[in-house]
């Protein structure tokens, strides 16, 4: 594949933009240089077309907003019937209340809905609606799970520079579905903890989440859960409902609205309501062509027929792999399954060949609507012809950040 034209756009864009793009996912971080593309012009459906005009057969989806598929019809002419009314208004739109209560039926902790633009405004929102509810100022998080930009998250990460360390210490990690590192937390910091905030499931099935539930209310903390990824990818639209375990606040995005710029705090009316005594306000919060596609990609998805699709088609990826390669662990869930690889050098080898055989992947399978019993196949064809001699194959381009498989959203 020739990629002249999208490197030559990496050039002049790291004259202009730190790092070439404003998504640390998208960028020369995540992909090997010189055997990928770095810009993508269009899409329709689920393949995409780069700068180069090379097509792909897309599984990144642009990182899980995309779940109907590019340039969806319905969105589309939602929206467009949207631009003809205005785009945003002196006061709220009518859509708020409507999307509003469409989510309200679609998720069980959804007595009431705040929208913001990006998932670090719902999450970060959830978290101070948490410290004001509570009347306390420490959090706790899984390990490894990403929640967004704001400081009390990525204070702890390995990128906190420009974080002050008395918001650093706020913040604690407990491992994944393991109550007694939660527990011990509990402990070492009693009456101190507004919240546990958390993603439901990432890639490991959970198994102690009423007990995590159990063990936060039974501390005074409330329980909050990130849905950015598996909101609108479980049956039931919500991973609380599918482990019914009802979380007291809960975030919601990406899938929301198809690609357009919306998230949403959901929860009970008791701690919403306390919304009017925190700040929690956008000029673009009631920004109504995302509201437009939100309410279309809703009412979309209330139709079981998008659910089962995805999920049917994530059920042939996870038979691929029980069937034929036992090297190579498949972790997740069928509408959202990850690869985990030996080393990072054969993730890379995989990205490679992948992207050489017109399909765009990281190691998630994150499916869409749109995605084809042909693209699937096709999918599962290439993975033939390069899993089982992935050690073989020779690595042809470079790595510009040695961090490149820490994916944060």
């Amino acid at each position: 594949m020739n990629f002249t034209k999208s490197n030559a756009l990496l050039e002049r864009a790291l004259k202009v933009i730190p790092n070439g793009t404003q998504t640390f996912s998208k960028s020369r971080t995540q992909y090997p240089i010189g055997v990928s593309p770095f810009y993508i012009d269009r899409g329709k459906g689920s393949h995409v077309w780069d700068a180069d005009e090379n097509e792909y057969c897309d599984f990144v989806s642009s990182l899980c907003p995309v779940i109907l598929g590019y340039c969806d019809r319905g969105v589309d002419s939602a929206v467009k019937e949207q631009i003809e009314k205005g785009v945003i208004f002196s006061l709220p739109s009518p859509l708020e209340i409507e999307v509003a209560e469409l989510l309200r039926e679609m998720i069980p902790c959804a007595e009431m809905v705040r929208f913001g633009k990006n998932g670090s405004d719902a999450t970060s929102g959830a978290v101070r609606l948490a410290r004001a509810h509570t009347g306390r100022d420490h959090i706790v998080t899984c390990g490894g799970h990403y929640h967004g930009w704001q400081d009390w998250c990525i204070g702890i990460s390995g990128r906190n520079a420009g974080v002050p360390e008395c918001i650093r210490s706020l913040t604690h990690q407990f491992k994944y579905d393991d109550i007694d590192s939660l527990g011990q937390l509990f402990w070492q910091y009693p009456n101190q903890v507004a919240c546990v905030i958390m993603e439901p499931m990432n890639t490991q099935w959970p198994i102690h989440l009423p007990e995590i539930k159990e063990i936060t209310h039974r501390n005074g903390a409330l329980l909050i859960f990130d849905e950015m990824i598996t909101g609108l990818r479980f049956p039931g639209y919500s991973a609380q409902k599918f482990f019914n375990v009802i979380p007291d606040l809960a975030c919601f995005g990406k899938a929301i609205a198809n690609g357009y710029p919306l998230s949403a705090i959901v929860g009970k009316a008791e701690i919403m309501e306390q919304m009017e005594k925190i700040h929690f306000s956008f000029t673009f919060g009631g920004e109504c062509l995302s509201l437009a596609a939100a309410k279309m990609t809703l009412t979309k998805i209330q139709d079981k027929t998008v659910l089962s699709h995805i999920i049917r088609m994530g059920e042939k990826i996870e038979d691929y792999f029980k069937g034929f390669h036992k090297s190579y662990e498949l972790l997740g869930y069928p509408s959202r399954s990850v690869i985990k690889f030996d080393s990072d050098i054969n993730k890379l080898k995989f990205m490679q060949e992948c992207i050489a055989r017109g399909i765009l992947i990281i190691d998630a399978h994150n499916l869409t609507y749109s995605h084809s019993e042909q693209d699937i196949d096709k999918l599962l064809s290439v993975y033939d012809e390069i899993l089982p001699n992935l050690d073989q194959i020779e690595f042809r381009g470079q790595i510009h950040d040695s961090k490149f498989k820490v994916r944060w959203y």
